[in-house]
């Protein structure tokens, strides 16, 4: 019987997938390329044109309240997208529809690099498609497979992960050399013809995608649900529990999926921290590169650069955790499982931080340290990333319910968001001389790592008595375009 089961599976990846990892590929040249120059940008146009050393804590703490601002509104977004896809309109059509509004923002902020107020619409308008498509993609990923070849999702979440970082591999090169070169009109232009590019490599592949149909709004989803089980928990249950007084008005599968999604809130609210952490790797550290000394083998790199390193070690790990690290640590009897990764992953972001505070502490001293000390830190942070990011991209899916796809996928990168807004806030603080102007310098960065030790020690404890429970191969919920 098992060697019948065997036969059925399939070996080949769905003919789907290589338009999605291309329209991929290319948005994320868009997105990072606009990220690579946003932050050196906003102080040299903006916030401190004439490069006054007085005004520069405070320009660099305006740069990046406005850079970690953008990034909250693009990773908020995909709660929206979600939602509208699994409800009315379906995962395609809003990937098509944003991909052209996302080209018009990136048209706006070509023009608008000589005025503040046109730029940051442009922003907004980026952040409305980009994060508004962000939890289709990667649970359109997922929808590509069923039964006979869900063995084959873990390594196509690996790819597509892989042309994430392709693609910002090429723009954090490519782009900080056109901004030096051939001004802002041209950086922020080109990543606007790739997300052409993408749109038209997505449009291509229409026929061949499996699409889910949106349920509309069902009166047994998470948010009625959830609403009933408070408004039980104050009432007099009669010595029921509230998932007893819940059952009596909804079905048990029902039940089972909203307690599945709160089971997956649990794991992701240790996300935020993660990412207020790890996007500073876009924003601070290249500040912080412009006064390194950044030669590599008698050759000077521009620090906006830098930041190549991180998906350029990503490209290289990926596909050698994926094949030999992880079946390793299987074949000696240690089960990597998603909770252990994402546990592992966060200590790895502490380290990689501990590096910085480092460096910067030789920078307030005086000191112009060599830039081969912030590259080891982006090592240590994209072995982190690949244990967090990519292995919640493949939880949010196969342990969410059917009808949750999106809007659990979007759940998570709310997590992205939350983690931004509060860098935002404690730079906003800093630029105007509030409480948290006192974290300067190296205190700035010993203080995040003080907080990422608090919820690493709450994860340990919280995470070992987390079930985990896949929904893939419970129902198949596809059907054919």
């Amino acid at each position: 019987m098992c060697d019948i089961q065997k036969d059925k599976l399939k070996t080949g990846m769905p003919k789907s997938v290589p338009f999605i990892i291309g329209n991929e590929a290319a948005e994320r040249f868009s997105f990072y390329g606009i990220r690579s120059i946003m932050s050196t940008f906003l102080v040299a146009q903006f916030f401190n044109p004439a490069n006054n050393p007085a005004l520069q804590n405070m320009a660099e703490a305006k740069s990046n309240e406005l850079t970690h601002l953008f990034v909250t509104f693009a990773y908020f977004m995909p709660l929206v997208g979600g939602i509208l896809a699994d409800w009315f309109f379906g995962k395609y059509k809003i990937i098509f529809c944003l991909s052209i509004v996302y080209a018009l923002g990136n048209l706006t902020l070509a023009f608008s690099t000589g005025n503040l107020s046109a730029f940051t619409v442009g922003l907004i308008i980026i952040a409305i498609a980009a994060g508004g498509i962000k939890s289709c993609v990667s649970a359109n990923v997922g929808d590509q497979f069923d039964k006979s070849n869900q063995h084959l999702m873990t390594k196509v979440y690996s790819w597509f992960y892989f042309s994430i970082n392709t693609g910002s591999v090429v723009s954090t090169l490519f782009i900080p050399i056109v901004y030096n070169k051939y001004g802002p009109e041209w950086a922020f232009g080109i990543p606007g013809i790739l997300m052409c590019l993408a749109t038209i490599i997505f449009w291509t592949g229409r026929k061949k995608y499996i699409r889910v149909a949106p349920t509309g709004i069902k009166k047994e989803n998470f948010l009625f649900i959830s609403a009933y089980a408070i408004k039980s928990f104050f009432s007099n249950r009669d010595g029921e529990s509230v998932w007893q007084v819940v059952a009596k008005k909804y079905s048990a599968e029902s039940i089972d999926g909203v307690q599945a999604v709160y089971r997956i809130l649990m794991v992701f609210a240790f996300t935020p921290i993660f990412w207020a952490l790890w996007d500073q790797n876009l924003s601070e550290w290249v500040l912080q590169s412009a006064k390194m000394d950044r030669t590599i083998f008698g050759h000077e790199l521009l620090s906006e650069q830098i930041q190549t390193f991180n998906p350029l070690f990503l490209v290289t790990m990926i596909p050698i955790c994926s094949y030999f690290i992880f079946p390793f640590f299987n074949k000696i009897g240690i089960n990597p499982t998603p909770l252990r990764k994402i546990g592992a992953g966060l200590f790895l972001t502490g380290i990689s931080f501990v590096v910085i505070a480092l460096i910067q502490e030789n920078i307030d001293g005086g000191g112009r340290p060599s830039i081969w000390w912030q590259i080891l830190a982006y090592l240590i942070l994209a072995l982190a990333e690949i244990l967090v990011s990519m292995t919640c991209l493949e939880y949010a899916y196969t342990h969410s319910p059917k009808s949750m796809k999106s809007t659990m996928t979007a759940l998570y990168l709310l997590g992205i968001a939350a983690g931004n807004f509060f860098v935002s806030l404690v730079n906003g603080s800093i630029a105007n001389g509030g409480f948290f102007a006192r974290f300067t310098g190296a205190a700035y960065y010993w203080f995040f790592i003080e907080i990422l030790a608090v919820f690493f020690v709450l994860y340990l404890l919280v995470a070992k008595r987390l079930p985990e429970k896949s929904y893939i191969g419970m129902a198949d919920d596809t059907q054919p375009s």
